[in-house]
């Protein structure tokens, strides 16, 4: 009797198996990849192509022996403890010191929430709360007469630029 049960369990695991990719295959929509649609987002402004160019490390040659090597670091781990702990310890916080000169981005593209941002070392994607390449963040995505803004946290007001649209 038990062999005759666990023949039965046997079978009937086999045409399970072969019936389930039969039930994905028929039944997609549960079991698919689901996509966003692109209603909701807007198209891009019309602005001529960027010159992309980018160095692999691929394509760099190899160093030949002829090239003189910079010498081997030291070894030996030698260290000062810095007096820079004690002074904010003692409530005498340092305020953050900020980059040299004022960064140099644009606002490209506005959609769901993200902004799509450039400047000289390529294009990145930033919702609210993130950093921008000026070392601020992101405080607001806004629409102000047709133009998408962003406002950022030290005040900063950058518009894409593109025409109103209706």
């Amino acid at each position: 009797m038990g062999d005759r049960i666990l023949m039965g369990a046997g079978i009937l695991l086999a045409a399970a198996s072969a019936f389930f990719p039969w039930y994905v295959f028929l039944n997609q929509d549960k079991f698919g990849i689901r996509t966003s649609g692109f209603e909701h987002m807007r198209d891009l402004p019309p602005r001529p192509p960027r010159n992309v160019m980018s160095v692999s490390p691929l394509a760099m040659t190899d160093r030949t022996e002829d090239e003189k090597l910079p010498p081997p670091a030291d070894s030996l781990t030698t260290a000062t403890v810095s007096s820079l702990g004690d002074a904010h310890a003692n409530g005498s916080a340092f305020l953050d010191q900020s980059f040299p000169g004022k960064g140099n981005f644009r606002l490209l593209h506005v959609s769901n929430g993200r902004a799509l941002i450039e400047d000289g070392s390529g294009m990145y994607i930033v919702r609210v709360g993130s950093i921008l390449p000026d070392n601020s963040k992101l405080a607001t995505i806004e629409q102000r007469d047709g133009k998408w803004v962003i406002i950022t946290s030290s005040g900063e007001i950058y518009d894409d630029g593109a025409v109103a649209r209706p």
